[in-house]
């Protein structure tokens, strides 16, 4: 089992691009997006437990210069059509 989180960030407008190219480089950060709203950044995280969760939010990405702001949300479930299809699936073999 994995937990991911989403880590919007609130960047430096001059560190913007450079930071989310080096956040897309921590390990366990599987996409970083540019958005637009309150947040500058908001980058997908996945780990094997909530104290690696931590150590990346925390000790890698949060240690990188340029974040002004961020809050970090942790997902209960997913749900995604791929999913709900191969759900599905399961149920119609038998």
């Amino acid at each position: 089992m994995s937990v991911t989180a989403m880590v919007m960030i609130k960047a430096q407008p001059s560190r913007s691009t450079a930071l989310a190219k080096e956040i897309a480089e921590v390990k366990g950060v599987s996409e970083v997006f540019s958005v637009a709203g309150r947040f500058d950044l908001v980058a997908i995280v996945r780990a094997a437990r909530n104290e690696d969760l931590a150590d990346i939010v925390s000790g890698e990405i949060h240690s990188l210069s340029g974040i002004s702001d961020s809050e970090t949300l942790i997902a209960f479930r997913v749900y995604s059509r791929r999913e709900l299809t191969e759900g599905t699936a399961l149920f119609m073999d038998e």
